[in-house]
């Protein structure tokens, strides 16, 4: 299938570079392989249920959204046990030590994402019922 995307300069400049780095053929394989990435990490979230141990790290644009990014976690108490702020010129890196049902932790996960200054968001469960 063939499809485009806008993706900044920038990001794919630096995309190419890993790939090539990396050694494979070409920017569709690297593509497919990120997808799959993606979609690996994504999925174990929707799979689960009960309670979960979570890290939820994510850098953003301070100056563009910390008021509403302060009020999200405000909102998630009930999950958040530890904060973790550090900044780095106009950009802040945020990670959150998390406890709870994988639902509360999966929509404060969503709700992170939906905020344009939020560059990315990086969930690891580490620990869950079943484990």
């Amino acid at each position: 299938m063939r499809t485009s995307f806008n993706i900044p300069d920038e990001l794919v400049e630096e995309f190419d570079r890993v790939w090539q780095d990396e050694g494979l053929d070409n920017r569709s394989r690297a593509v497919r392989e990120a997808m799959q990435e993606y979609i690996e990490a994504h999925s174990r979230l929707e799979e689960l249920t009960g309670n979960v141990v979570a890290l939820i790290a994510f850098d953003y644009r301070h100056h563009e959204v910390i008021e509403e990014l302060h009020s999200v976690q405000h909102g998630y108490q009930d999950v958040i046990l530890n904060t973790s702020h550090t900044h780095h010129g106009d950009w802040c890196l945020e990670s959150l030590f998390c406890r709870g049902t994988v639902g509360r932790v999966r929509r404060l996960s969503y709700q992170l994402r939906d905020f344009d200054g939020v560059h990315r968001v990086k969930l690891m469960v580490l620990r869950d019922d079943e484990q």
